[in-house]
């Protein structure tokens, strides 16, 4: 790589860094071309995607906010999950690790600032995605006008049923 090609890959890094909700940081030893093609498209899926970086230009794109700590999660084959929410890319990295012991969760970075260790970012992939909270709270909000509109409505359905009672005792 010369160098105009590292400063375009820093760069890239860098949007990804500061774009992402969340980045998972994970070691990919051992998986094959059929099994990172299958990681890669459950991402994908979610609108997420995974991108195998070298750890001197992340460090660079990071530029040292993330200290010590940071630093020691760029040691190794590194491939980065990221996604525009928090949630998405650590949820399936987490489930695709369960499934095949090869990909290694090694920690996470959260708003370019924090640094997530593995569990942490296991406790992150068990939250609901950002989709899931938003039907949450439309369908909590939906809840009392729902009731409102119920409770406002038996009372017309009372009197009309009363009326049909008295027009079909009077046909009768």
């Amino acid at each position: 790589m010369d160098r105009a090609q590292k400063q375009e890959s820093i760069e890239s890094l860098k949007s990804v860094f500061a774009d992402a909700g969340a980045v998972v940081v994970t070691h990919y030893m051992g998986l094959t071309v059929a099994e990172m093609t299958d990681l890669r498209l459950r991402l994908r899926k979610e609108g997420a995607a995974i991108k195998v970086v070298k750890n001197t230009l992340a460090l660079k794109a990071l530029d040292g906010k993330l200290g010590e700590q940071g630093d020691k999660l760029f040691t190794g084959p590194v491939a980065i999950a990221y996604g525009p929410d928090a949630v998405s890319a650590a949820k399936i990295a987490v489930q695709f690790a369960k499934e095949n012991d090869k990909l290694k969760i090694v920690g996470g970075v959260l708003d370019q600032t924090n640094v997530l260790d593995e569990n942490a970012v296991r406790a992150l992939a068990t939250l609901p995605s950002l989709d899931e909270l938003r039907g949450k709270l439309i369908g909590l909000i939906q809840a009392p006008a729902t009731k409102i509109a119920g409770v406002l409505q038996a009372p017309a359905g009372q009197l009309a049923r009363v009326f049909n009672a008295y027009a079909t005792k009077d046909a009768a």
